[in-house]
């Protein structure tokens, strides 16, 4: 859990900012969107297939 511990005379606008740095750090928000909707064991494979596949053609066409 994301916590954000407040000191006496602290900004109510600095914890919201640190807040919502520290949820984009932890990826909280991707893992949720992942979740929203059942995805089939099957179209999973052919999604994790079809990104690994573009994860290569990229690094294909990256001259080293």
């Amino acid at each position: 859990m994301t916590e954000i511990i407040l000191r006496e005379g602290d900004h109510i606008e600095w914890a919201i900012k640190a807040f919502r740095r520290k949820v984009q750090r932890s990826n909280i928000l991707r893992d949720l969107r992942k979740k929203r909707h059942y995805v089939k064991p099957s179209i999973a494979k052919r999604l994790k297939q079809q990104a690994a596949a573009a994860r290569r053609r990229k690094a294909k066409k990256r001259p080293e």
